[in-house]
């Protein structure tokens, strides 16, 4: 699978983090395609300073949007509306030959992109495989397990889950019920910076790259 989609159990739940880990473990190209509340900086520029691997290429956004907001509510805000098809056109054109594309979603997957599209809307569009990322909350199985829910009732293909943060039980019964695959898990750190990014990286490699065979 070459187009690979990440997206999150809800916002500030590490989607940026798993990227530049996934990213730097496939050698693939990144892409963040709707940026909302851009004044506090950009995913794309977060993830080009924590890959190093000399290979892969982090596109431009297709849409950078202020406000820190869903997509729908900040391009509404800016009087844009986002199109959906120039967003699949785009990611056509931007797909590598060789190797994956991994493309970062904003906020979770009922997140609206416009009036009527949602966030799920485009993953479909995309033909795009999800990893979903998690990390252990108060209520977070149940925001597990309804993401893995939606996936299941889209069909949309699921290549499995990262966690994040400090380990907990939660994880293995998030993974049994939803019945998809844990890649691994990527711990807190002091500081995440291109070495902590790259040796996780490699402990996401092999088991990334069996269930993507």
């Amino acid at each position: 699978m070459n187009r690979i989609f990440i997206t999150g159990i809800g916002t500030g739940v590490g989607k940026t983090i798993v990227s530049a880990c996934v990213t730097t473990a496939l050698e693939a190209d990144y892409w963040k395609p709707v940026q909302s509340g851009s004044e506090e900086g950009t995913d794309t520029s977060t993830v080009g300073s924590l890959v190093s691997n000399g290979v892969t290429v982090c596109h431009p956004e297709a849409y950078v949007l202020k406000e820190p907001a869903s997509p729908h509510l900040a391009a509404r805000l800016e009087n844009i509306t986002i199109d959906t098809d120039y967003i699949v056109t785009l990611a056509n054109q931007l797909q590598p030959v060789h190797r994956p594309l991994v493309i970062e979603g904003a906020g979770g997957l009922l997140v609206p992109l416009t009036d009527d599209i949602l966030t799920l809307d485009l993953v479909r569009d995309l033909g795009a495989g999800v990893i979903i990322a998690a990390q252990n909350y108060l209520g977070s199985i149940n925001h597990s397990l309804l993401t893995a829910r939606v996936l299941q009732h889209a069909g949309v293909p699921v290549i499995g889950w990262i966690f994040g943060g400090d380990y907990h039980t939660n994880e293995d019964d998030v993974v049994r019920l939803s019945g998809y695959p844990r890649i691994g898990r990527i711990p807190q750190a002091g500081e995440v910076n291109m070495a902590f990014v790259r040796q996780q990286a490699q402990l996401l490699s092999a088991p990334l790259k069996a269930l993507l065979a």
